[in-house]
């Protein structure tokens, strides 16, 4: 597995964290998304070869956030 720290903008509440957590999670080769509202940072675990941080950032996108490699 292999971790990615990702900074995301946009979010201003709970529901945004959840948003964000559930996107990452839905993308496959993802096992896990720690969002904190706080800091504005995505910890993800994945497995590499199974998807891009490409991927991952485009799926926050979809979701109506911005999100970069921190």
């Amino acid at each position: 597995m292999d971790k990615l720290t990702l900074n995301v903008t946009g979010m201003t509440c709970g529901h945004c964290q959840m948003s964000v957590a559930k996107a990452l999670k839905d993308v496959s080769g993802v096992k896990s998304a720690e969002v904190n509202l706080e800091t504005n940072t995505a910890v993800v675990e994945y497995k590499s070869g199974k998807t891009t941080t490409e991927e991952m950032i485009k799926a926050i996108e979809e979701a109506g956030y911005k999100a970069s490699v921190a």
